[in-house]
């Protein structure tokens, strides 16, 4: 097998390879290292690369491997680790100059339960600065570009991640979604985002700001693989006092079950939204694929408004009260965003929680009616470098999120959900549809997710960067 062929394999085939010894955690660390060096000069989808430890802790999984230790589900597999979740011993900056040199003492929970699985940290994934956009560029690394075309964003604000496994620099990159940073980059870079419901993964250590909405998820290029993924990460840990109590739920095994029965609704605007047409005909014929798998698919919008206004405001205050201090140190249009958001009085924040919770109690009866909401991902295909985003979407002006009126809104209600590559444009560039389960059922968003895949798989297609 040679180093393409390994860089290729999923997490999945990663993990057994090492248990049946057809390959060796140090054949697989070497591959993805001559794989990185030799693409991430181009698209800088990572912004810190552990070479000499992952090395190191290669020779030492594959040192228990022959001793014939017991084997964690990842042990020996190298994982990367999007820049906003702390990693002790590791530079962790958050995109930011303010902590170019911080090195946490301690890993976040997630990086704590990848180890104990036996996965090798191979690199921290680039980030916008404190995430606090939907491109992936900041002073202190730069941009990150996408891999199906140069010139365009990779989306954000786990663009690094996306972009990484999206050009077999790894199967498994740990990422975090405040608005729509998992499905967005996993969108616009080909691979599969799942968001994890809210509290299933905890959140602690990390950047604050963002505890209300924030969640952490796999970014892979198969459903198995976010499934493996999620069997390590996911369960209750109370230095995270909102995380979710543990379920003892395997979710590799739900794979299997088929869809027929489920109750489906495909709403290609949420009521609001206005898209791009390629993006409004590709995920429109993709929707017809979970007809053929059994499914009754209604076309239905849950008949809420747009919560645009709450979102900006619960994000802006939050980062307004974390960040209000060090506005000369941040990058300017970061520090715009502060300056709107630091004096809003307390009302004006609580008022913006008090709509989130109306958003809830009126988007949870369609879910009492339906057990899934597909939507496009994004409005938008990616757009080029150096945009923070789209105000002009099929010649209609539209509002600062517009182009992501499809992802932030289940931040807000914390449900789970996945992108999913549902196709590509006539000139390459991948689309994703998103996948929203019931509150708690990751599992049918996972099994869904799965079904589609075996339907109408993705994973084969490949950037043409070599």
């Amino acid at each position: 097998m040679d180093n393409l062929e390994i860089c290729y394999l999923s997490l999945v085939e990663m993990a057994e390879a090492i248990r049946t010894k057809s390959l060796s955690p140090v054949e697989i660390v070497e591959a993805l290292l001559w794989r990185i060096e030799r693409l991430n000069p181009t698209v800088n989808a990572y912004c810190t690369l552990l070479a000499e430890s992952a090395r190191r802790q290669a020779r030492e999984a594959e040192t228990r491997v022959m001793q014939g230790g017991e084997l964690g589900p990842l042990h020996g597999v190298p994982v990367s680790i999007k820049d906003l979740i702390f990693t002790r011993g590791i530079r962790t900056t958050g995109g930011s100059k303010i902590y170019e040199n911080f090195v946490p003492q301690d890993d976040a929970i997630v990086v704590e339960r990848l180890k104990n699985a036996g996965a090798i940290i191979i690199g921290k994934t680039n980030t916008p600065e404190f995430g606090w956009v939907a491109v992936t560029e900041n002073q202190l690394f730069g941009a990150t570009l996408n891999p199906w075309n140069l010139e365009l964003t990779p989306g954000g604000s786990s663009g690094g991640a996306a972009a990484s496994v999206a050009l077999g620099m790894g199967s498994l990159g740990i990422g975090t979604d405040g608005g729509g940073s998992i499905r967005i980059p996993s969108s616009f870079c080909g691979v599969f985002g799942f968001k994890p419901s809210f509290g299933r993964v905890p959140q602690y250590l990390g950047f604050p700001g963002w505890e209300t909405v924030s969640h952490t998820g796999p970014i892979t290029r198969t459903v198995r693989d976010a499934a493996l993924a999620m069997e390590v990460i996911a369960s209750r840990d109370d230095r995270d006092c909102l995380s979710l109590p543990e379920t003892g739920i395997r979710y590799l095994p739900y794979l299997k079950g088929d869809l027929k029965g489920l109750k489906i609704a495909w709403s290609e605007n949420l009521g609001y939204a206005v898209v791009d047409p390629r993006v409004q005909e590709i995920t429109k014929a993709a929707v017809k694929v979970f007809a053929t798998l059994g499914c009754s698919v209604e076309e239905a919008n849950p008949g809420v408004k747009n919560p645009e206004v709450p979102f900006t405001t619960i994000i802006g205050c939050g980062m307004a009260t974390v960040l209000g201090d060090k506005m000369a140190q941040l990058d300017t249009r970061l520090a715009r965003f502060i300056e709107r958001n630091k004096d809003k009085p307390a009302t004006e924040y609580i008022s913006a929680c008090l709509e989130r919770f109306e958003y809830w109690n009126g988007i949870r009866p369609f879910f009492d009616r339906y057990d899934l909401l597909l939507t496009p991902t994004i409005a938008v295909l990616p757009f080029p470098v150096g945009q923070l985003g789209v105000r002009e979407i099929a010649g209609m002006r539209v509002s600062p999120l517009g182009w992501l009126a499809f992802t932030y809104p289940f931040n807000l209600t914390g449900q789970p959900a996945a992108s999913v590559p549902c196709g590509w444009t006539e000139d390459g560039l991948p689309v994703g549809l998103q996948i929203i389960g019931r509150r708690f059922d990751d599992v049918t968003v996972l099994r869904a997710a799965a079904a589609f895949e075996q339907a109408s798989p993705w994973a084969g297609r490949r950037p043409k960067l070599e």
